[in-house]
């Protein structure tokens, strides 16, 4: 793989070089979201987050004429992906638990879980929906245009 900016050659490697810290970046930003959004994993089940430290800021630091946003409920979440909930569950602990236990540390998580590719994306898929409708929404602003577009490869 070579990589160009500007019609210069920056980068030179293997494909791996982009890819994995790709791929370990939009997992971080998976969970960062959902914890911003008020959920995280607890007793293998997705909970609402208790506090947070002095200097976190959550979707309860925005408001809108009604006051304070909320923390997302997570049965409300779940309600959100058009499958089922216990699936839309197993997707969203997915991203907890490969960065806890597939990118912080090296453990046998990806290998005693194939079905984790799967459910990273059902995941990845939801995620912006919940914070459109969590956040943008009730503070009237617009939905970010967050989907990847392509273009034809040249040659």
């Amino acid at each position: 793989m070579t990589m160009h900016v500007n019609g210069k050659q920056v980068m030179e490697g293997n494909l791996n070089a982009f890819t994995n810290p790709a791929i370990e970046a939009g997992l971080v930003h998976c969970r960062a979201l959902l914890e911003f959004l008020g959920l995280n994993e607890r007793d293998g089940q997705l909970r609402q987050r208790g506090g947070r430290q002095p200097d976190d800021i959550g979707i309860e630091h925005f408001s809108n004429d009604h006051g304070p946003l909320k923390k997302v409920d997570p049965e409300a979440a779940l309600s959100r992906y058009d499958g089922g909930q216990e699936e839309a569950q197993e997707a969203l602990l997915t991203i907890f638990r490969l960065t806890n236990k597939g990118l912080a540390h090296i453990t046998e998580y990806l290998t005693a879980h194939p079905e984790s590719g799967r459910l990273v994306e059902i995941a990845s898929r939801g995620i912006p929906v919940l914070v459109i409708n969590y956040l943008y929404i009730p503070l009237g602003l617009p939905a970010p245009d967050y989907k990847i577009s392509s273009r034809p490869r040249e040659g």
